[in-house]
Parts: structure tokens; sequence; C-alpha cells
């Protein structure tokens, strides 16, 4: 199917990777919607062409709601890229249920919820392409991240499940697992912290958010026939 007739939904698409795959989507000719609970983020959003919706993955029903809107506007979905995520860094003697369950909740029962939502209209379609943002961190674990290593392994779990479930209708399910892009979410570290990691990276750099949005659009373009329930490391060497 030609680009310009898809229909892309990215989940936490207004700033540092989601948004760089969303630009890319619409760079293709991909009519794309990007949802963010964030009412303030979805402002800043200055490129017409992205189709915005106030939506918490959090809650089943806006999930459902939010799949609702996309085929009012467009009458079909044919890619979705659940990356919207957060972290609640905190050592397991001292993690609340409250930080627990938040980065479960948003990292792990959202990409679930969405996946949920949208395959019904995907396997009436025998169409579809689905990628979920992992992290390295989900493969190696790290120390004062238990909640969030959980959510993005399990997100690797989700992926492979998922993807044998709907591979006989043509749908392709992958994860991607990034190593130390640079975003908001890693701009907070300090300048030591920084340096201690690129020196564990074979490539000696951190990665850009473009690097990400390049793989995530291979997986979902029509380059990809014969990938699924992978998940695909893009790390510069991180994890070998």
């Amino acid at each position: 199917m030609h680009s310009q007739h898809k229909v892309a939904i990215v989940t936490g698409g207004t700033r540092g990777i989601g948004k760089a795959i969303a630009l890319r989507l619409i760079d293709a000719g991909i009519n794309t919607a990007v949802c963010s609970r964030s009412e303030a983020h979805l402002n800043e959003i200055e490129n017409p062409q992205i189709y915005t919706l106030k939506a918490d993955v959090c809650d089943p029903k806006q999930m459902d709601k939010l799949v609702d809107s996309v085929m009012k506007k467009w009458g079909r979905i044919d890619i979705v890229i659940n990356n919207a995520g957060i972290t609640r860094d905190n050592l397991t003697v001292r993690m609340t249920d409250e930080e627990w369950k938040q980065v479960i909740s948003v990292n792990l029962s959202g990409a679930f919820y969405l996946c949920r939502s949208v395959i019904r209209q995907m396997l009436k379609q025998r169409y579809g392409r689905i990628v979920n943002i992992s992290s390295v961190i989900g493969v190696t674990g790290n120390p004062g991240q238990i909640n969030y290593a959980a959510a993005k392994a399990g997100i690797i779990g989700l992926t492979k499940t998922l993807a044998k479930e709907v591979a006989s209708r043509q749908i392709l399910v992958n994860a991607v697992a990034p190593g130390y892009i640079d975003t908001d979410m890693t701009r907070k570290l300090s300048e030591k912290q920084r340096q201690q990691i690129i020196n564990q990276i074979p490539l000696g750099r951190t990665g850009k958010v473009e690097d990400v949005a390049e793989l995530v659009y291979f997986l979902v373009s029509d380059a990809n026939n014969y990938i699924t329930g992978q998940t695909i490391h893009i790390d510069g060497g991180l994890v070998i």
C-alpha cells in the first residue's frame, strides 16, 4: 500500500524519540496521530500535519476512544508505535507502591491497552505494523530502575506473544530497545554520569532520536515484510 494512504498512531509523540518517529512518518507521507496526556506538550507541536489527541495510555477507555477518533478521521489504522514512557527511579528497598504502579501502568499496561484496542481493526484489514519501544534496561537491568526494567522487559514478552497471535493476518509486531539516546530524559544526567555511560559504549557516543526513528520507520515500512517478534537493539554496541 502506498504510504500516502497509511495511518499511524504514536503514543508519547510530543517529545524525544516519539516526536522524532512522528516526524519521520509524516516525512514519508503517512497520516500520523500523536497522543499525550499533556495538553501543554500537544500545544508545542508546530507541525500542522500531525493530528494531536489528548489521551492517557493508562486508561483503557481512553485508548478505545483514541482508536475510534483516528478511525473516524481516516478510516483505517496501519501502524502503531507504543512509545509513551516515564521513569520513577529508586532502589528496590526504598521504592514506593506508587513509583512501581505508575511506571508499570504507563510503560507496560499502556502498550497492552492500545494493542488490544487496535488489533481488531488490523485483523479486519489483514495488515498492520506495531512497534513497541523497549529499552536496553529491560534486557540488562539497572540498579535503581526495577520498575522501569520490569516494564521494559515485559514489553519484550508482550511483543513476542502478540507477534505469534497475529502473524497469520500479515500483522508484524516488533520491539526496539534503545540504549542511551540524547533526550530530555537522559539530559538530566550529570556530565560525570554521562561520561561513565559513554565509556561503556563501543561506538563511543550516545545515539540521536533520529537514529531510533529511522529504525522504527524501516520496521513499519514496505521494506519490512518478514521481521516479526524481534527485539532490535539500537545502542551503539552497549549490549552485545
